[in-house]
């Protein structure tokens, strides 16, 4: 029986093992992709908005050449993490269900192989994040092969017409991103301004492509239907239909309760967080703890590798104190 699983392998996974792993307990992390998969899902190019001090995890420093780390840079950091503190990490293997057994939990999981496989755990670790689960827009054609949800880069799109939806970080690097590689850009945006928590170094160089009409700018405009060849904004009231090729849906993303909660975990209808105790992690299940963004409800964006991180050490704190007293 392992003494403790952790469900995901991204950053605040990978740093409540090596909490973990201070105090004399060797976890087994599992992932259904690889290592910080989410990180991997990035964009090709994309900068952290935050210093490399602000995410780093294990006691190991962070060094990059500019200010902010890249995700290329990322993805050897946390790579480098999991060989130096040999974390025993079972990657593309999908946990399939959790079931309190007793004292303890039996862990379900599936391989890429399609092996079924099964585990018994004293204490469990829940640090999916929530990459995986995009906020949908909901309207005609949104199925359709020519409308995603993530980005990697512009290259495949020169000389053709793409729509952008949304106005946050994400979007924003997509619109500038796709506008340099020679991509017809508009961007369909619900209010007439730009979010507050847009990159204050990003912000003035997308307002100029706009004043230069580089980026075609709807404000106030919603996209109501996704056709093969086109797809139909309503603005101010006005309904129009404009020639299209791809749509890139940048909304947002969502944590998936939906696991926890067939756990026993309950969640607040109205926040969506999850109930835990703050100090410990620990939810309403006896021994079954969250990390990450999970912990943030509704307000996914409340949480990063910068706060989450912190996580494990409360948890391993917790954990290592039952295992003592038992």
């Amino acid at each position: 029986m392992e003494q403790v699983i952790i469900i995901g392998a991204g950053p605040c996974g990978l740093s409540a093992a090596c909490e973990l792993q201070k105090q004399g307990v060797n976890p087994l992390i599992i992932d259904k992709g690889c290592i910080v998969n989410s990180i991997y899902h990035f964009p090709t190019f994309m900068q952290f908005f935050s210093t490399p001090q602000l995410i780093e995890i294990g006691d190991v420093p962070f060094t990059t050449i500019q200010d902010k780390p890249s995700r290329h840079e990322g993805l050897n950091y946390y790579r480098m993490i999991a060989e130096r503190k040999e974390l025993r990490i079972h990657q593309y293997e999908k946990v399939e269900q959790v079931t309190q057994f007793g004292d303890h939990f039996k862990i379900f999981t599936k391989d890429r192989l399609g092996n079924e496989l099964q585990y018994e755990a004293q204490h469990v670790i829940v640090a999916t994040g929530y990459y995986d689960n995009p906020n949908l827009l909901n309207i005609p054609g949104e199925e359709l092969a020519k409308v995603s949800h993530y980005f990697k880069e512009a290259h495949p799109y020169v000389g053709l017409k793409i729509a952008v939806v949304g106005l946050k970080n994400s979007a924003v690097d997509t619109a500038m991103e796709l506008q340099r590689c020679g991509a017809e850009v508009t961007v369909i945006h619900r209010n007439d301004h730009i979010s507050d928590s847009v990159k204050k170094w990003v912000r003035p160089l997308f307002e100029s492509l706009i004043e230069k009409e580089k980026i075609n700018m709807m404000w106030n405009a919603e996209l109501k239907e996704i056709k093969n060849d086109a797809i139909v904004i309503e603005q101010n009231g006005v309904t129009q239909e404009m020639d299209n090729d791809f749509v890139f849906a940048m909304t947002g993303y969502h944590p998936d309760h939906s696991f926890i909660q067939s756990m026993g975990v309950g969640i607040n209808e109205e926040t969506g967080a999850p109930t835990f105790h703050e100090e410990t992690m620990e939810t309403n299940v006896k021994s079954l703890y969250i990390a990450g963004v999970l912990a943030a409800g509704n307000n996914a964006n409340s949480i990063f590798i910068e706060n989450g991180r912190f996580h494990g050490k409360w948890i391993a704190k917790d954990i290592v104190k039952k295992l003592n007293v038992s």
